[in-house]
Order: structure tokens, then sequence, then C-alpha cells
């Protein structure tokens, strides 16, 4: 399964748009305190509509307890500042990809003591960063594609009509 790690999300409707993202891929969500909201906000509930108690989700008291309790996780960690694209890695089957806090991202402290994993998502213009939601889902979906898109629907089904 693979995992998207949030290190101190900021706004809940995002947190809630990548937990129903999470559920639609199978993957597993980790968020990493101190968040900006609380687990129960009606605005989290909301963009994560009526997925949120579908979803896998662990919290951790901070960064230091995520490495604890995933010893050996291969991470991947999603920054404007990379020099990797996110297309350029092989991700495995139960990697963890990490997105930082919509201010600011992830600390400049823990990319560098990881530059082989930090991955970049290309963008035009000066243009600061995408959208946590967004880049979360572009750079989970790239990783299902590199796996097969194991254990999910590939077909789509009309509701009243039929494909000829």
């Amino acid at each position: 399964m693979i995992n998207i790690v949030l290190l101190e999300p900021e706004i809940p409707a995002n947190t809630g748009n990548i937990g129903r993202t999470c559920v639609a891929a199978g993957a597993r969500l980790h968020l990493i305190e101190p968040l900006g909201f609380r687990l129960d906000e009606k605005s989290l509930r909301r963009a994560g509509m009526d997925y949120w108690n579908q979803l896998d989700v662990t919290t951790y008291i901070d960064y230091k307890d995520f490495l604890e309790k995933n010893p050996g996780a291969k991470v991947y960690m999603a920054t404007t500042k990379a020099q990797k694209l996110y297309t350029e890695v092989a991700y495995e089957s139960d990697c963890y990809i990490m997105f930082g806090k919509e201010s600011a991202g992830i600390p400049e402290e823990i990319l560098v003591s990881h530059k082989e994993a930090c991955i970049r998502i290309p963008m035009a213009g000066q243009i600061r960063s995408l959208n946590l939601g967004n880049s979360a889902a572009i750079v989970l979906y790239e990783a299902l594609r590199q796996n097969g898109f194991a254990d999910m629907e590939r077909e789509g089904k009309l509701h009243r009509l039929t494909w000829e």
C-alpha cells in the first residue's frame, strides 16, 4: 500500500481532499502534528465527504515519532526545491510520499539530509507551488501507475447505458 504523509498540514480542506484521494487510491494517510486544525472540523469532513470513515489514517506527535514508528520506510519528499522530477524515480508499492505544510513545505533541515529522496513537479513560470491536494494526487497516481494500478478498478461503467 502506498502511503501519503502530510507534515504539519495547515488547511483542513486540503487534508480532507487528500484523504478522499487516498480512499479512492487505496492509499494510507499519515498526519504529522502539529495540525493547523482539529480532525473533527466540519470543513475537513466536508472536503472528505462521506469517505473519511473509510480512510486508513495514522497521526504522529512529530516528525521524530513518524520516523520511529516507520523504521526503514522508503520516503520520497515532494518539494519545489528538489532537483529530480517526480517521474524520475521508481516508486515501491509500499513507499511513503511526504508533503510539507502549505505555507512552507518540508523544512530544509530535513530535505538536505535526504537529497536523493527529494522530488518535484515541474511548473511553468514563477508560481510558488501547486495546491497541496493537487500535488498529492499527481505524485500518488504516478506511483500507482508505476505499480500497475494494483487492486484498482480499471474499467468504468455507465449507469443507464452500455459501452458498445
